[in-house]
């Protein structure tokens, strides 16, 4: 099973987006930097959670 820093590290990407997107559509800029922060904290998240997955030797990413 995926290390859970993985899959809340996705989720907070996905999120991240939709936020981005929002303000897009929103011209709402203080939104739309929200959205890409939460992507930037989502990956580095994600990429923790593969570390502990590799270091765990679990190859099922």
């Amino acid at each position: 099973m995926p290390d859970q820093d993985r899959i809340d590290g996705a989720a907070k990407n996905i999120g991240g987006k939709a936020k981005e997107l929002a303000g897009k559509i929103t011209g709402d800029e203080k939104l739309k930097a929200e959205g890409k922060a939460d992507q930037a904290a989502g990956k580095i998240q994600n990429a923790v959670g593969g570390l502990k997955d590799t270091l765990r030797g679990d190859k099922r990413s």
